[in-house]
């Protein structure tokens, strides 16, 4: 508490001198020394209003771009335990454990970014913005700096940010992959940053109700591109919206359009010399009488396997991986691991987007093992993964949130 009490000396100023003194100067590391509440650089930066010494939100200022967040966790007067989010409750370090006396030094990456793109020539198509909603204005993804969360027993005493350059590991997809608003949901997408080293960065784009074929119109994808490059990775994961016919100006059938526009990010993401990986989307939770999941994305994952088969490109089959894990948990124990107590069969709370991206990583070290060298996780079989208690993921602070759009 006494640690949070000078912490909270620290205030959250005013957003664009901030952004702009960084601009101005250049590259630079940027040092906050929490346990005396002294900011020792220019920039702006403090507290978001209605931190509490057990779910603390501070943020920095800064531009659009890749960051190394380095922390000195521990303290000399009680013991700790510290969970990291980023930005929209993207996982970066999951309960960092201290004694009395005894200070950790962790590090990680941290994708920023603004929705603003390089405005098109006067004649082309385009526009100088990803069309974002009011939702996506209520997050940290889509703003000006760059938000870390201290959550459980966190004790926090020295946090230093400076740009970085780093392979990137982009994600588009749906809101089973995007970064969930606020609890009790949560994605595979979101869990996926800790479960790799601090050399690379996951940039998670994917949005809730998105498809193939509105990721286009939003122009976020545009977004993704416009910033990748050679030696980055592209996660691609559809499925759930794409296959609604009662959504007529997204629906894409699963023999010709759905494998058509799978095909197309494909070719725009090695056209740029990033390497595209193929990933099916998790089944919903819908049992039968005896206890097997019921096929409710069957053409779709199918459509997924025969492209990345045709195109020569990593799969990462989450839909089969899903169905073990499933009817491993059984139909009593599965609900458990999805969002509002079980009432919902498609998306995840922690506990099942932590599933999730361990069988996303398990993948990877199959499909893709020079991205999967990166990997700080154990194998994992979804044949037998861990019950609940075993998988103690800190919920942020709690909000009202409606069920997320789609799926």
């Amino acid at each position: 508490m006494a640690i949070f009490a000078s912490m909270a000396a620290v205030l959250l100023m005013s957003s664009t001198a901030g952004a702009d003194t960084i601009a101005e100067k250049g590259p630079q590391a940027l040092d906050f020394d929490l346990s005396s509440a002294q900011v020792r650089t220019g920039t702006q930066a403090g507290f978001e209003p209605g931190s509490t010494p057990d779910d603390q939100q501070f943020s920095v200022v800064v531009p659009e771009g890749t960051y190394r967040v380095t922390l000195r966790i521990g303290s000399k007067s009680a013991a700790a335990n510290t969970t990291v989010k980023a930005e929209a409750r993207r996982l970066m370090l999951s309960s960092v454990a201290t004694r009395k006396g005894q200070m950790v030094e962790r590090s990680f990456l941290v994708d920023v970014r603004r929705p603003a793109l390089a405005p098109p020539p006067p004649t082309a198509p385009g526009s100088t913005a990803v069309r974002i909603d009011a939702r996506d204005r209520t997050e940290n993804t889509w703003d000006d700096k760059l938000t870390l969360e201290f959550l459980g027993k966190p004790a926090v005493s020295h946090v230093r940010i400076e740009p970085a350059k780093a392979p990137t590991v982009y994600v588009v997809g749906d809101s089973t992959v995007a970064d969930q608003y606020a609890e009790p949901y949560a994605s595979w997408g979101q869990m996926l940053p800790a479960m790799f080293d601090d050399t690379l960065v996951v940039a998670n784009h994917a949005k809730s109700g998105a498809s193939l074929k509105s990721f286009l119109t939003d122009l976020r994808f545009d977004k993704v591109l416009a910033n990748m490059g050679k030696g980055d990775w592209l996660l691609i994961q559809f499925g759930h919206n794409d296959q609604k016919q009662e959504w007529p100006q997204t629906y894409v059938d699963p023999q010709w359009t759905y494998p058509a526009y799978l095909k197309t990010y494909i070719a725009e993401a090695r056209r740029r010399g990033a390497r595209p990986i193929l990933v099916t989307s998790p089944e919903r939770r819908n049992f039968d009488e005896s206890g097997h999941i019921k096929d409710t994305l069957g053409a779709y994952a199918q459509a997924v396997r025969k492209v990345a088969q045709e195109e020569q490109v990593p799969l990462v089959d989450l839909n089969r991986a899903s169905i073990r894990l499933y009817e491993a948990l059984g139909p009593e124990v599965a609900p458990s691991a999805f969002a509002m107590n079980g009432q919902d069969h498609t998306h995840h709370d922690n506990y099942g987007a932590w599933l999730m991206a361990r069988a996303v990583a398990q993948g990877l070290r199959s499909a893709a093992p020079e991205l999967a060298a990166h990997l700080t996780t154990a194998p994992f079989d979804p044949a037998h993964p861990p019950a609940a208690a075993e998988v103690d993921i800190v919920a942020s602070r709690v909000a009202p949130v409606a069920k997320p759009a789609g799926n």
